[in-house]
Formats: C-alpha cells, sequence, structure tokens
C-alpha cells in the first residue's frame, strides 16, 4: 500500500501538488484540491488501501484542474490590486462625484453626506411609515437594517450609493 501511495505521490509531485491524507471522524471520502495541494480526508474505519485506492482514481482530476485552481487563486489574490480604491468611481445619491479618496476619505465623506441628509429624510418619511425613531445614527452595518431596533434607526454607507427619493 505504501509503494501505491508513492507512486500516487510522484504522480502528483510531478504536477506541483502535495498530497496529505487525513483519518477523521467523517462518513465520506472528502477530496480538497488547493492550489499545489490535494487535501483527503478519510473515514476511520475504511482500510489504508481503500484510501489509496480512491485516490488514484482521483490523481487524473486532481492533475487536470490544477490549473483552474491555480488561476482562480491568483485572480483573487490579484483583485485588489487591480483596482485600488483612488481608481474606482465615487457614486454618491446614484450619481458618480468628480473627486479622489483614499478608502478612509471615501468612508469619511459618505458618513458625512448621509449625516446632513437623514434629518430632512426622517423628518419626510416617518409620518408615512407611522413610526418614530428616538435615535437616529450612521453606523457600519454588512446589510441594510443588520443593526436596527426598536425605536431607533440606523442607516449604513452603502444607503449612500441610492438615490434618493
Amino acid at each position: 500500500m505504501e509503494i501505491r501511495l508513492d507512486t500516487i505521490r510522484q504522480q502528483l509531485a510531478q504536477a506541483d501538488i502535495e498530497l496529505h491524507i487525513s483519518k477523521k471522524r467523517v462518513k465520506n471520502i472528502n477530496f480538497r484540491l488547493k492550489p499545489h495541494v490535494l487535501m483527503v480526508s478519510v473515514p476511520l474505519h475504511i482500510s489504508d488501501s481503500q484510501a489509496a485506492d480512491a485516490v488514484a482514481r482521483r490523481v487524473s482530476w486532481a492533475i487536470n484542474h490544477h490549473p483552474q485552481v491555480l488561476e482562480q487563486h491568483q485572480r483573487k489574490q490579484g483583485a485588489p490590486s487591480d483596482l485600488t480604491t483612488a481608481d474606482q468611481p465615487i457614486y454618491l445619491w446614484g450619481k458618480v462625484q468628480a473627486l479622489t479618496l483614499s478608502h478612509g476619505e471615501k468612508v469619511a465623506y459618505y458618513r458625512q453626506q448621509l449625516s446632513d441628509v437623514m434629518p430632512s429624510l426622517f423628518e419626510k418619511w416617518q409620518p408615512i411609515v407611522g413610526t418614530y425613531a428616538n435615535e437616529i445614527r450612521v453606523k457600519k452595518c454588512t446589510h441594510a437594517g443588520a443593526a436596527a431596533t426598536r425605536a431607533q434607526s440606523e442607516f449604513g454607507c452603502p444607503f449612500i450609493f441610492l438615490p434618493i427619493l
């Protein structure tokens, strides 16, 4: 069995892939192909020869798909540097602004713009909605209404991209 795994490791090494096999409390044999690594989780009750057979059946798959995994990894690594924050257009109320700001300056700009317009928006919409907030504040949150509780209204900066109604 060890000879067979050595052969498999050599095949994968030729494609610049390292093999890691670990026995775990899992129901199935799980294969995870990452850049330069094929990780295999094997149930505790599977024999070493059965594990080697399963890995041997997936060697060609790993070698064929490894270039795609590398390409995807490089795209993820290169994404932030391709388009820096300063190069991205600044949107305010659905319109592009002629400004160039760093990330921190952009967040401060959006917070200020949202804080300036919120009182008039609340004055307009609270009677229509029929609910009145005791407190209004700008907060960083991942999605709209994530942190809002009863009797307080919190708006995250993503609202700044939408046009005012």
